[in-house]
């Protein structure tokens, strides 16, 4: 199973000043990416405010398409000033089975963090299997 949920708000610079906000070549570049993931689940680039942001969710058997964690990877390339969180909880993961895993996007670089609030899965979240 791997489940997944995030949001980033797209910048192109760190700089705290009104007109760094993500510029149109940005979100027409996040657009034609979004756009080829072709995604069932949710995944949502939308201007609010005059900032763009983006919002993820699904639920699928298998980590495998669409690939949230590379487009979280390419918002951090093209957009740096970018920041945003990502829970993904996927228990064919070695040795993170039985836990949520946060990829956090700050200043251009996606680092993963485990979450303590939700983990261990188990008892956590969900009872031990008995049988």
């Amino acid at each position: 199973m791997f489940e997944y949920h995030g949001w980033i708000t797209v910048r192109e610079s760190a700089t705290a000043d009104d007109d760094e906000a993500a510029p149109r070549g940005i979100a027409d570049d996040l657009r034609l990416h979004v756009d080829r993931l072709d995604s069932p689940y949710l995944l949502d680039l939308r201007w609010m405010n005059g900032e763009l942001f983006l919002h993820v969710g699904g639920h699928s058997n298998h980590r495998s398409s669409p690939d949230i964690v590379g487009l979280f990877e390419h918002v951090a390339t093209v957009a740096p000033g970018s920041y945003g969180l990502l829970h993904i909880r996927d228990d064919e993961d070695p040795g993170h089975e039985n836990e949520i895993r946060v990829l956090r996007l700050v200043r251009g670089a996606v680092t993963q963090h485990t979450e303590t609030l939700l983990s261990p899965c188990v008892p956590t979240l969900e009872d031990p299997f008995t049988a």
